[in-house]
């Protein structure tokens, strides 16, 4: 499949038409070709879709004040992008593997990692936030589109294995230029492997905007290594949905690889050291704010008579609780040893870095023991 299915004019690039299934006033558009793929997606699992949308969207506003507040080094907010995160999330089996950038918390909190652990390395208080293989997400990759190779060689040794489950990689549209990206779809496509590249295209990539370092449809490049693409509404969680599940569909019966784009917008600062009033015009977010994700599934419950005012406040507690969490949680850290630095670095005793830690052990215990340097410190 190499081109994307209608609903939505998108006027970027060639202007092919966007897969839509939920529109910004909240009606559900009927559409043959993507409506089987969300046909198990009844009201219960609405309200359910709803609800991981709005307590995402709380982590992301918790996690941001907690930043300001001085609790944490940085944040990459996800404001608007939550139709994008929990879609895709929630088409995946629990066997399938994840490799993300730093922006994907939602996809994180889908799969089952605690408000914590999602903090842990925004703190400044560990390497890494959780144990890849408790939840089969890796950590998030910092370094730009590095997660696209790891993704692409954990899927060769799936098909190796022999096994039907896949490896599905996020990255923006700004990683989509490095040359990281690019190798891993060469790579995917020539040996056919069970992998998706999900790139949310949130229209920035920190200050420089998709048309000048695209003017082509990011979709359009993965054609160029004969990989079939989709691209979708970003904003409208079924329609991603869909668009993930017919990839996931392909990679499980042999079809290798696919690229899905979801157009979506990032609507606060690409990190919270970021700016966006610098570089971005208002008239362009308040043109989005009127397309928001969660706004659209609130429309459509209303419509269907779901959104009550007991289900009501039934997200407002779980969205507290979850809020209530992350904050006891960041500020209840406790700060790591010195020694630390050394754990979780191999996976078995390594004499190369025994005797760097016992060299730093002597370095520290000649300053003997902080606590009793305080006491006496404060006794003079």
């Amino acid at each position: 499949m190499g081109v994307a299915a209608g609903g939505t004019e998108d006027h970027h690039g060639s202007g092919r038409n966007l897969i839509q299934l939920i529109t910004p006033e909240g009606e559900r558009i009927s559409h043959p070709e993507f409506d089987p793929w969300v046909k198990d997606i009844g009201d219960e699992q609405l309200c359910s879709l709803f609800e991981d949308l709005t307590v995402i969207r709380r982590i992301d506003v918790e996690a941001t004040a907690l930043q300001r507040q001085g609790e944490l080094g940085l944040w990459p907010p996800l404001l608007g992008q939550e139709a994008a995160q929990v879609g895709s999330a929630r088409a995946l089996r629990s066997d399938d593997f994840i490799f993300s950038s730093y922006r994907e918390n939602g996809v994180a909190y889908c799969r089952g990692v605690g408000p914590t652990d999602i903090l842990r390395v925004w703190r400044g208080n560990a390497s890494s936030g959780w144990d890849p293989y408790t939840v089969n997400m890796a950590t998030p990759q910092i370094i730009i589109g590095a997660q696209t190779l790891h993704a692409t060689g954990y899927a060769m040794g799936i098909q190796n294995d022999g096994a039907d489950s896949v490896a599905v990689t996020y990255f923006g549209d700004g990683a989509t230029s490095e040359g990281d990206v690019n190798e891993a779809m060469v790579f995917a496509a020539s040996f056919q492997v069970p992998v998706v590249f999900f790139c949310s295209n949130n229209h920035w990539a920190i200050s420089e905007p998709v048309r000048l370092q695209s003017h082509v449809q990011l979709a359009g490049r993965a054609a160029g290594f004969g990989i079939p693409n989709l691209r979708v509404d970003g904003n409208d969680v079924l329609a991603v949905m869909a668009a993930t599940r017919v990839a996931l569909d392909r990679a499980r019966h042999g079809g290798g690889p696919t690229f899905i784009e979801a157009v979506t917008y990032r609507m606060g600062p690409h990190t919270t050291a970021d700016d966006p009033t610098r570089y971005r015009d208002a008239n362009e977010l308040e043109d989005w704010a009127a397309k928001d994700p969660i706004e659209r599934v609130k429309a459509l419950l209303d419509r269907k008579g779901l959104y009550t005012d007991q289900f009501q406040q039934h997200i407002r507690e779980k969205a507290d609780q979850v809020a209530r969490e992350l904050r006891a949680g960041c500020i209840g850290m406790p700060e790591p040893e010195p020694l630390d630095v050394f754990k979780h670095v191999y996976s078995s005793p390594n004499s190369w870095l025994d005797r760097q830690q016992d060299h730093y052990a002597r370095y520290l215990a000649s300053f003997g023991d902080p606590a009793e340097a305080a006491s006496q410190e404060g006794a003079r």
